[in-house]
């Protein structure tokens, strides 16, 4: 039987493919009411030097973030031909 996450609870195991220390020290799953996501968790230091966790979430089933639109070559500021009216006088 495969292993199925429970809800409310997760996993994280050791980061074998961490090449810079911005890169999460773990990573794993949740599930949190019903909604999967991927876990990242860094390793930190107050500043007394004591050791905790800084955890990061993100849904399973999100979209990728869409790239900003690229502003048309039109609008480039007063006195382009974005902004004449489409009204014609003759």
């Amino acid at each position: 039987m495969a292993y199925e996450q429970r809800d409310m609870s997760g996993s994280l195991f050791k980061n074998k493919d961490k090449q810079k220390d911005t890169h999460p020290n773990a990573k794993g799953s949740a599930k949190i009411d019903g909604v999967d996501y991927w876990v990242d968790a860094w390793t930190k230091q107050d500043k007394n030097g004591n050791p905790w966790q800084s955890l990061s979430f993100k849904r399973k089933d999100a979209k990728p973030a869409q790239p900003a639109a690229p502003q048309s070559a039109g609008k480039r500021g007063a006195g382009s031909v974005a902004d004449m009216d489409d009204d014609i006088p003759f």
